[in-house]
């Protein structure tokens, strides 16, 4: 059995049409949180649980991501002719994160898609996917318990945040089973953005996934869902009810702090909750954030 997971797939392919026109020519994965671009919180996350391995899943006008984690001597040489050592520890940071590898989705066709393109970087081993979008703040850590449930079970696991009911529509929800853990539970049956009505719990898969190798398997014939894409949740939903052969799906619950960034009043609310908690700004935006409140009142 597998005693250490060091693999981490991030697809980063899609189009970010919402946030047109910002994203007409730069990745929505770039835009800056604060002043990092989101895809380094995703990679810092990743890095912290250990998963050091880390395979983009990219498309067309992708290149800027690349570039964000590979060196750019000819800045370094300005910021060490300047002394500037603390800009230059900034950018070295990206660089050195992890073991960055790439390759293209090509055609978008879904999540599950994406996921699987990543097959012949991973091999026969359980792995975690990171979805850009979903920030997790390093203050409450997620990856950590996932991944020890997944060794600890040998199992696919995804993370779980509770949600009003009416906003399940926007995400997979899980039915589940209670274990004798409270924050996690075995997942009998996925639905891929059902309506309130539909739902079976408001329980709401959330971009983090700990998966076992068989979920290529179960991708390469899982047809076209919801939007006319090949759905992760789908295969899930397989996995889910054939433990037998696949390990059966648990979901972590997830009680801490998390940043959608790929909804615009979300990404602006993220970039307010970390800078005010930011020693170097929080200071002075606290009060500011204060007078400004209190003229729309």
């Amino acid at each position: 059995m597998v005693t250490h997971i060091t693999k981490a797939v991030i697809p980063a392919a899609g189009m970010g049409t919402r946030f047109l026109p910002a994203t007409k020519a730069m990745p929505k994965e770039m835009l800056p949180v604060v002043d990092k671009p989101a895809i380094q919180y995703v990679v810092e996350e990743a890095v912290a649980a250990g998963l050091t391995d880390v395979l983009m899943i990219t498309g067309r006008n992708k290149n800027a991501l690349e570039n964000h984690f590979d060196r750019v001597t000819e800045l370094e040489a300005v910021l060490i002719q300047k002394g500037d050592r603390d800009r230059l520890a900034k950018v070295n940071e990206s660089t050195d994160l992890a073991d960055m590898h790439y390759v293209r989705q090509g055609d978008p066709l879904g999540l599950g898609h994406a996921v699987l393109r990543a097959k012949m970087h991973v091999g026969n081993e359980p792995f975690a996917v990171l979805l850009g979008d979903d920030i997790i703040d390093a203050r409450d850590p997620l990856l950590d318990k996932m991944l020890a449930e997944q060794i600890g079970r040998n199992t696919s696991v995804v993370a779980l945040l509770e949600v009003d009911p009416s906003q399940i529509h926007l995400y997979g929800a899980a039915a589940i089973e209670k274990t004798d853990d409270p924050d996690v539970v075995r997942i009998t049956g996925l639905v891929e953005k059902p309506s309130a009505a539909d739902a079976p719990s408001n329980l709401a898969i959330i971009g983090r996934y700990v998966l076992r190798p068989e979920v290529f398997e179960v991708l390469e014939h899982t047809a076209p869902g919801k939007g006319n894409e090949i759905q992760l949740t789908d295969a899930l939903q397989e996995m889910a009810v054939n433990p037998e052969t696949t390990g059966g799906v648990y979901g972590v619950i997830f009680r801490g702090r998390r940043y959608d960034t790929g909804d615009r009043l979300d990404y602006i609310k993220a970039i307010i909750q970390l800078a005010v908690d930011r020693d170097d700004l929080g200071t002075e935006l606290r009060p500011w954030l204060k007078e400004f409140t209190a003229t729309l009142e």
